[in-house]
């Protein structure tokens, strides 16, 4: 098996796939068979995930441990996670909520403030636990009131150290001047911050994260492979902002960053299913109850980790580019981060399957992502 695995299938052919045959000749392998389709791959990382604490955490962690080997774990609870100690209590809670047979691994950040220090980060990369650091500005996003307020005049010192470190920054990559119109917000962040930053310390290692606009798809690609890399949510690939209002205001589409027009989703989905190795999968997925959601002040974020896999590989079924998912989903990320790929496989079956209206709990629903919607590729475990 090579690339993207292998394709197994009763009617196959290159027109269905819209794989040209110079990719698949002495590359893959197709097997003519009484069966659906079918495509083994890599088991996936998340490195963009939303987890929770208490009630929340034990509900949720099942759906990314089904699919995922690893996560980048985001630290934005109440209080944030802004030590190491912090961080490894935390992972610990998380295992402690995972399935009994799970080999989920959950790789924690630190959430970055402008009173973060140098020893710190030292901390944390003694303890094998924390791979990264957080930057959210503050009030960006949920749970971000104690975010930086000033990057580069009270977090000079702790870049510096990261740098030293090896340790990568994943930013959230928006402005919160209110004059600043919300969707130029993140083309402003690169213009005044990120820009700067990587110019200033460029061997700091960057990861933008869910990226939704051209400008940042083209940051991105302007950068050495190494330096800057961006996760790409299920969201950001196949919903415009129109999908915010279409029937009536949708609160389950509501997401930080918030959805772009329709000509930013087409460069980021023409990015991610190019092969380029600088975007990766981080699903941004992030569970509010359904009440939360739905109120007069109603929650950012999307949960999609039930969902991840399937939209993914509906993404690039649509795009022709189905030998490209398995280093998108399983190859570019460990490669970036230097850590091993994942050993495993999945099998994706291409079968119909109708997403669960909502998910219930003691303390409430959670809706996921394309609620009630069939969705063609099925995972499952090998």
């Amino acid at each position: 098996m090579v690339a993207f695995g292998m394709i197994k299938t009763s009617v196959l052919s290159l027109k269905v796939l819209k794989l040209p045959s110079s990719k698949i000749e002495g590359s893959r392998r197709l097997k003519c068979k009484a069966s659906k389709m079918e495509l083994t791959i890599t088991q996936p990382d998340d490195w963009h995930l939303h987890l929770r604490d208490g009630e929340v955490l034990q509900a949720v962690v099942p759906h990314s441990a089904s699919s995922f080997g690893r996560a980048i774990v985001m630290p934005n609870l109440k209080p944030p996670i802004t030590s190491t100690a912090a961080a490894v209590a935390y992972r610990e809670s998380i295992l402690k909520a995972l399935p009994a047979d799970s080999v989920f691994s959950p790789l924690m950040t630190l959430y970055l403030t402008d009173t973060t220090s140098p020893h710190e980060i030292k901390l944390a990369r003694e303890s094998g636990v924390v791979i990264a650091v957080k930057l959210y500005p503050a009030g960006a996003t949920t749970n971000s009131q104690d975010g930086v307020t000033d990057l580069f005049g009270k977090c000079l010192p702790v870049l510096e150290e990261m740098a030293e470190q090896n340790m990568p920054l994943l930013v959230h990559g928006e402005v919160t001047d209110p004059d600043v119109d919300v969707f130029d917000r993140e083309k402003v962040f690169i213009d005044t911050i990120l820009q700067p930053l990587i110019q200033r310390l460029p061997q700091l290692k960057v990861v933008m994260e869910h990226i939704t606009t051209m400008e940042a798809v083209r940051f991105v690609e302007s950068c050495s492979y190494g330096s800057v890399a961006a996760t790409v949510t299920p969201q950001h690939l196949l919903l415009n902002r129109n999908a915010l209002f279409q029937g009536g205001l949708q609160p389950h589409n509501y997401c930080l960053p918030v959805l772009k027009r329709e000509i930013h989703r087409q460069a980021i989905v023409s990015a991610v299913t190019s092969g380029n190795k600088k975007f990766f999968l981080g699903t941004d997925s992030a569970p509010h109850e359904k009440r939360r959601k739905e109120s007069p002040c109603g929650c950012a974020g999307i949960y999609n980790a039930p969902v991840a896999i399937s939209l993914y590989a509906k993404v690039f079924e649509e795009a022709g580019a189905l030998d490209k998912l398995e280093a998108f989903t399983s190859f570019n990320g460990p490669d970036f981060y230097g850590l091993p790929r994942n050993t495993s496989k999945i099998k994706l079956t291409r079968t119909p399957w109708k997403v669960p209206e909502s998910f219930s709990f003691s303390f409430g629903d959670i809706v996921p992502m394309s609620a009630g919607e069939t969705l063609e590729w099925q995972p499952s475990s090998i």
